[in-house]
């Protein structure tokens, strides 16, 4: 087929050297597809080659602590995908023997693995016919074939995965994923489109009509819910309270500080809460040190955070258990303002 061809050529002569690709052992296919579910491929190889460096195989990852694997994940964000993974992990090195699924329908039943992770690894790994539709294929299909269909709607999922589905070779599936996923994030880009190196430019409808900068079309997004944090800090003999964010919700099993959650923004304190610290700290003994901004954005949250750092020579017993050494918080993971204020913490 002249699509395929095109895009299987391109590829062999223009990929890039990323360390997934220098193997097709499914294990580390499937830890970079899902790095890369919501991270820019630069960011993604240095999580990517930490990761298989700390768990080089399923065991070791199965094995491991999740407040290990989470600490290995910190910055990366959607902690489910990493909660997910070492759910998955147990589940193929206990109940599966270390035997990774072999086919695209197998690999549907694991935990925080949809349609496009499964057909990745089934068709990079095993050569299987499965189409795998991302963000970059949606892009480079809408503009080729200039279709109108917004690529969020359940219409539009459909219609792209039949179109992708078409269009698949049957001889090096995984390849052919893989590049045209290659061409979608390094020239069919969502702006400043390198057209002149495109395979496909002359066979493209969307760049013959000139609609590249409106294609693909997207539904309205999901409105953005600000929320406004205070942190505080509590620094008692050298260490700090630390809590884990048990309940469900962002940041999932990671570690802060105690928090209160203004309703809006005028509530959000820039002087500390006398009462909260007192009843937190059993004193209304207590010095403020520093208090630190930040603004921290989330698919569909933006949080706008104060972290207070506060020093006593007095805690109530009810905290002295979730104290940690200021020297051991390095191991604990955290969300990634926390992480920027400890490091600013331990910098003084």
């Amino acid at each position: 087929m002249e699509f395929s061809s095109r895009i299987l050529h391109w590829y062999y002569k223009n990929q890039r050297n990323l360390p997934w690709r220098a193997s097709n052992e499914a294990y580390k296919v499937w830890i970079s597809e899902i790095i890369l579910q919501q991270t820019r491929v630069a960011q993604g190889i240095n999580y990517y080659t930490n990761f298989i460096a700390t768990f080089p195989s399923i065991k070791d990852l199965a094995e491991a602590e999740e407040q290990e694997v989470l600490k290995v994940w910190q910055g990366l964000g959607y902690y489910s995908r990493a909660r997910n993974i070492h759910f998955t992990a147990k589940h193929i090195h206990f109940n599966l023997n270390d035997t990774f699924p072999k086919n695209y329908k197998e690999l549907l039943k694991l935990k925080g693995v949809g349609p496009y992770t499964a057909a990745a690894i089934s068709s990079i790994c095993y050569k299987e016919k499965q189409a795998a539709v991302d963000g970059n294929v949606y892009r480079v299909l809408a503009r080729v074939f200039e279709i109108s269909t917004a690529i969020n709607s359940s219409k539009g999922i459909k219609e792209f995965q039949l179109l992708a589905d078409s269009l698949i070779c049957n001889e090096e599936p995984g390849d052919y994923n893989q590049g045209l996923m290659e061409l979608g994030a390094t020239v069919c880009t969502p702006k400043n489109t390198g057209c002149h190196n495109c395979p496909l430019q002359s066979i493209c409808i969307g760049f013959n009509n000139n609609r590249l900068d409106q294609l693909p079309i997207k539904d309205k997004k999901t409105k953005i819910r600000n929320r406004y944090l205070n942190y505080y800090c509590i620094e008692y003999k050298n260490q700090i309270i630390l809590n884990k964010r048990e309940r469900k919700g962002i940041w999932q099993n990671l570690y802060d500080f105690p928090l209160e959650e203004a309703d809006k923004q005028n509530d959000q304190l820039s002087e500390p809460d006398s009462y909260y610290l007192n009843k937190l700290i059993g004193s209304t003994k207590f010095n403020v040190i520093k208090n630190n901004s930040y603004k921290h954005k989330l698919s569909h949250q933006h949080l706008h955070i104060n972290i207070q750092h506060v020093k006593t020579d007095y805690l109530d017993e009810k905290n002295k258990p979730f104290l940690v050494r200021i020297d051991k918080l390095s191991k604990y993971p955290v969300p990634k303002p926390i992480e920027a204020f400890l490091e600013e913490l331990n910098r003084c």
